[in-house]
């Protein structure tokens, strides 16, 4: 694992803390900025469990779209396509769970990325 706990990384789309991690899982808070989104992607070794605890997202998973407000959740399979978009005007907050046989910054696969990231 690259990052501290409660370390803050900047990507183009907004920030992120890893708040706890073992081996098994990480758990981390992502704040997408407004009119921003990451990547679609998907990852080879883990799933992610989001709840929203701050604004509404728009979440694209595998082919279909979903809006989250606070308290609502949902659960990414490993391999399925997916992205976060707030098209709101406040920060999107997002409690995000990581659980895998490899739990690594580098197991992202992008597909379609405006910050030109590959």
């Amino acid at each position: 694992m690259n990052t501290k706990i409660n370390e803050v990384v900047k990507k183009p789309w907004g920030e992120y803390k890893n708040i706890y991690f073992n081996e098994n899982f990480i758990v981390k808070i992502l704040t997408i900025y407004p009119k921003s989104k990451i990547s679609l992607q998907y990852h080879k070794y883990r799933s992610e469990h989001w709840v929203v605890t701050s604004g509404i997202a728009n979440i694209t998973k595998g082919k279909q779209k979903f809006i989250l407000k606070e308290n609502e959740s949902i659960f990414i399979e490993v391999a399925e396509i997916h992205r976060i978009d707030n098209q709101e005007e406040n920060n999107l907050v997002i409690v995000e769970v990581q659980t895998g046989r490899k739990i690594s910054e580098n197991d992202i696969i992008r597909l379609d990325d405006i910050y030109g990231r590959t």
